[in-house]
C-alpha cells in the first residue's frame, strides 16, 4: 500500500504568520491534533507542523496571548516529509526514525498534498505495524 492510499489528502493548513488562536480553531473545525505549516497557499511548501501539544506546552503554558502569538514561534520544524509513492511500511519506518507521530506528504514538486499520522498507519497498514511504531517511538534514546 502506498502513502497516497493512506494519507489524509488536502489537510487544513496554516502559515507561519497565522495567529495561534486561528490555528487552534482550524484544528477544532477539522477535528485534528496537527496541521501543516506551509510557506503560503501558492507554493504549498512545507515548513513544519503545528500540533495541539505545541499550542498547549509551548504557547499556553507561557501565558502568551493566542490572539497575538504567531505559529512561527511554536511550530515543530523542519517538516518531516514523505513522497506520495513511498510504501506504507517505509513511511512507518520514517516516522520511527524521526521520532514523530505525523509526516507531511509531498508530490513531485515538493508541494504538501497530505498528511499521514500514526492512526492512519494503524487503520490502513495494520495494527501490528502501528504497535511496532508506537514501541519504537516510546523507547528512550540512549
Amino acid at each position: 500500500m502506498r502513502v497516497r492510499e493512506i494519507m489524509t489528502a488536502s489537510p487544513t493548513f496554516c502559515t507561519p504568520d497565522t495567529v495561534i488562536q486561528a490555528a487552534a480553531k482550524m484544528m477544532a473545525d477539522a477535528d485534528c491534533g496537527a496541521i501543516p505549516v506551509l510557506e503560503n497557499s501558492r507554493t504549498m511548501r512545507p515548513l513544519g507542523v503545528l500540533t495541539d501539544r505545541d499550542i498547549a506546552v509551548r504557547a499556553a503554558a507561557l501565558g502568551l496571548d493566542p490572539r497575538i502569538a504567531r505559529v512561527r514561534d511554536f511550530m515543530t520544524a523542519p517538516a518531516v516529509t514523505v513522497a506520495v509513492d513511498v510504501d506504507g511500511e517505509e513511511c512507518a519506518a520514517l516516522l520511527e526514525r524521526n521520532r514523530v507521530r505525523r509526516v507531511l506528504v509531498v508530490d513531485d514538486k515538493r508541494r504538501c498534498v497530505g498528511i499521514v499520522s500514526l492512526a492512519d498507519i494503524a487503520r490502513k497498514v495494520g495494527t501490528l505495524k502501528a504497535g511496532e511504531l508506537v514501541r519504537g517511538l516510546s523507547e528512550v534514546l540512549v
